[in-house]
């Protein structure tokens, strides 16, 4: 659900229909903080490995998820422009958790740090995304 048009107050993580099928959980949420956690069991590629697309997904989601919540109190929505990852490690099983940080929270960009990690938190892959931030026209 898209914040309410003239609205500052914090919007509400709303999944999506990838989300929900990555089994994506939403653990914590703020304008400092996105923390979700995400099976690797239905999301691993055919060698039985986390897919990197899976990461990918997820990690642009929270980073995402994270640059709306800021833009809200802004009365904005925020749209990514730019996602780029390095994978340091693979899983074959458990739960991951992404959590995305803010690098920049600007009127017009925010760019956030996501960083996913296992069960043991160790990084399995880092995350930068950038997102603009326009007025709501809705």
């Amino acid at each position: 659900m898209t914040p309410e048009p003239g609205s500052t107050e914090p919007w509400k993580i709303t999944l999506g229909e990838l989300d929900e099928k990555m089994g994506v959980k939403i653990v914590e949420e703020s304008v400092q903080r996105v923390v979700a956690t995400m099976p690797v069991e239905g999301n691993r590629q055919s060698f039985g490995l986390l897919h990197g697309g899976a990461s990918l997904a997820v990690g642009e989601a929270v980073g995402s998820w994270a640059a709306v919540i800021h833009a809200s109190t802004l009365g904005k929505t925020a749209v990514g422009v730019d996602v780029s990852a390095t994978h340091h490690k693979s899983a074959r099983a458990g739960t991951i958790t992404i959590t995305a940080t803010p690098i920049h929270l600007g009127g017009t960009v925010t760019t956030h740090e996501v960083v996913i990690t296992n069960d043991a938190g160790q990084r399995l892959c880092t995350l930068r995304i950038t997102n603009l931030l326009l007025d709501r026209t809705d």
